[in-house]
């Protein structure tokens, strides 16, 4: 029986082995052939009707351009753009920290390093935060759906910083989950009422966004399911074609009306700090006079590399400011006119890593925003749960068609990591620059090794 079992088992060996070597023979010369017939056709055809005449369209159209025309022709109506430009502006990358070693020393791990901030230096109650990093404005219903959002508060909660309620409704778990909470004021019908805003610890006058310049913003209720539509239309008070936020604010037509809604909401808020966020554009200095004499605490700067959930391509890729270039000419501005010590700075836009983040304090800004760096670390390891068939994009958004598979508080806890681990990347660079507090940062402690870059800082090329 056994040496039966043997022979078999030795055939079967032998046929599979003979199978593979035969496959492996017929699609050599099967790839054989056809790359000859390839390489005949595209090198003796005519360039008008050669395969190649497709490869030199894709390089002069660029592959980017390509996709997005044709996605345009699809449907015939303005492309709607997430995430943001690709475009390769002059950014924080062309920037070094110069580390300490023998012109001052550095500091060992062991030594404490504040990175505290305190935003709104002349509210009664200024906006604290355990680090310079809170995540930007990415609203329930408009971008996000219900557990992303409550992700990003808790994850926000866990790391003691704050969380943006960007034009969507604030939910009684936002409040219930966030440590920080910054609401925005914005012309749509949906905003926070008067009741939801006083519990808000910084309120921010929406002007514009760097993905979407201070253009309007349109909700197709006929994307939405029953819950997010009922959450954004607060039952059915607001009629399903009136579900829209507004270009600019209806009631700001002059500065002084500026100036009197900031006052208003001072007051109605008991002194938390009142932000007025801009899409950085080159009327900068113009825009940013009439915001700090309207008696803003903080100003919120969104630069052109900033993301939105929909806006058109071409106010993603062909409007407003880059960051970097916005930030050196704001703090410039705020400190000629003499605004610097009663008005903070918060910048976004293309906002990554830690080292951006202490790159930017380190030219100004008093705390930074990010918005798709908080995006994908909330989706950490569940983008398994997208790919390779759907964007891991599908489990955040209010129509994605998986949100319902995304895990709100595993979602929660990697935020948590992410913006934990960037704090303590900035203490160490921190300790590296012999530094014992983000209040010592400066300009003096980067040079630039890009020439663009160090045009538009006036930071020395190394």
């Amino acid at each position: 029986m056994g040496f039966w079992w043997l022979l078999w088992a030795a055939v079967a060996i032998f046929l599979v082995a003979a199978a593979a070597v035969l496959l492996h023979v017929l699609i050599r010369a099967y790839l054989n052939l056809w790359a000859d017939l390839l390489l005949s056709k595209v090198f003796s055809k005519p360039y008008a009707g050669n395969l190649w005449e497709g490869v030199t369209a894709i390089r002069h159209m660029g592959v980017q351009w390509l996709v997005e025309n044709e996605l345009r022709t699809a449907t015939g109506r303005p492309l709607p753009k997430p995430i943001g430009t690709h475009r390769p502006f002059p950014h924080f990358d062309g920037l070094l920290f110069a580390p300490a070693q023998l012109t001052r020393r550095p500091l060992g791990a062991e030594v404490p390093v504040d990175i505290k901030v305190k935003l709104g230096p002349r509210a009664a109650r200024p906006l604290t935060l355990e680090m310079p990093v809170m995540v930007t404005a990415m609203g329930y219903g408009v971008a996000l759906s219900k557990p992303f959002s409550l992700a990003i508060a808790k994850g926000t909660g866990q790391a003691k910083t704050a969380f943006n309620t960007g034009q969507g409704p604030v939910l009684p778990e936002h409040l219930q989950s966030a440590h920080r909470i910054v609401m925005q004021y914005h012309g749509g019908n949906g905003r926070a009422p008067e009741a939801i805003l006083q519990q808000a610890h910084m309120v921010e006058i929406r002007f514009g966004q760097g993905a979407n310049g201070g253009y309007s913003t349109q909700v197709d209720p006929h994307t939405l399911d029953s819950e997010v539509y009922r959450d954004l239309s607060g039952n059915g008070r607001v009629p399903a074609d009136k579900l829209i936020i507004p270009a600019g604010l209806p009631e700001v037509g002059r500065p002084r009306d500026l100036r009197h809604l900031i006052r208003h909401l001072r007051k109605l808020t008991g002194g938390v700090p009142i932000a007025v966020k801009l899409a950085a554009s080159h009327h900068l200095e113009a825009e940013l006079a009439i915001i700090c004499a309207a008696g803003a605490d903080v100003i919120v700067l969104d630069g052109a590399q900033g993301g939105t959930f929909g806006s058109p391509g071409i106010l993603v890729d062909d409007f407003g400011l880059p960051t970097l270039a916005a930030l050196v000419r704001a703090v410039q501005f705020l400190r000629r006119e003499g605004w610097d010590k009663r008005v903070d700075l918060v910048v976004s836009g293309g906002v990554r890593t830690p080292g951006d983040m202490l790159k930017a304090v380190a030219l100004g800004a008093k705390a930074v925003y990010i918005g798709s760096a908080a995006l994908f670390a909330t989706l950490h390891s569940q983008i398994v749960k997208a790919t390779p068939y759907d964007p891991p994009t599908q489990l955040a958004w209010a129509t994605g068609r998986l949100k319902n598979r995304f895990d709100s508080r595993q979602g929660a806890a990697s935020l948590a990591a992410f913006l934990t681990s960037c704090g303590e990347e900035m203490q160490v660079g921190l300790r590296a620059l012999g530094k014992t507090s983000l209040a010592e940062l400066g300009r003096e402690d980067l040079a630039a090794w890009d020439a663009e870059v160090a045009r538009v800082t006036g930071l020395p090329l190394m």
